[in-house]
């Protein structure tokens, strides 16, 4: 099911799954040798964006603000064996400031409540290709998206 190239909406199965899960999985780079983190995200419908809070001084954040090329994971919170689902991505990483940041601050605080109390920036990852695989509508069939 690969999307139109003249409509970039996306399915409309992705954006539930997105809105479904919490943990992404970032994986960044530096001289050739990846990195990968973890973290609590928000969706961004309105933007496709993936919001994420985290130091500045994290690997996987000082590694994404010299090298914006980032890729990673989502899986749902419980996997159900029978009912594969999960989404393999590629974005560019932003550095969220002034009204950019007002806005996904809204989403991810909305979600996360509790997290205005943690240390940490808010971050995002815009989408540049989405690959969500849902086994759900037979066996290895995918979803893709591209920008």
């Amino acid at each position: 099911m690969k999307n139109d190239p003249k409509n970039q909406v996306i399915n409309e199965r992705v954006i539930v799954f997105l809105k479904s899960c919490t943990n992404l999985t970032l994986a960044t780079g530096k001289n050739s040798i990846p990195y990968c983190a973890n973290c609590f995200y928000a969706y961004d419908e309105k933007q496709n964006l993936l919001v994420f809070k985290s130091d500045r001084d994290t690997n996987h954040i000082k590694q994404a603000l010299e090298n914006n090329n980032v890729a990673g994971t989502i899986l749902p919170d419980k996997l159900e064996k029978a009912k594969i689902k999960g989404i393999q991505f590629n974005g560019k990483f932003i550095e969220a400031k002034d009204e950019l940041l007002e806005s996904i601050k809204k989403v991810y605080y909305k979600k996360y409540p509790f997290a205005r109390a943690f240390a940490g920036e808010l971050w995002a990852v815009e989408f540049t290709f989405i690959k969500m695989t849902d086994n759900t509508l037979g066996f290895g069939k995918k979803i893709e998206w591209r920008k």
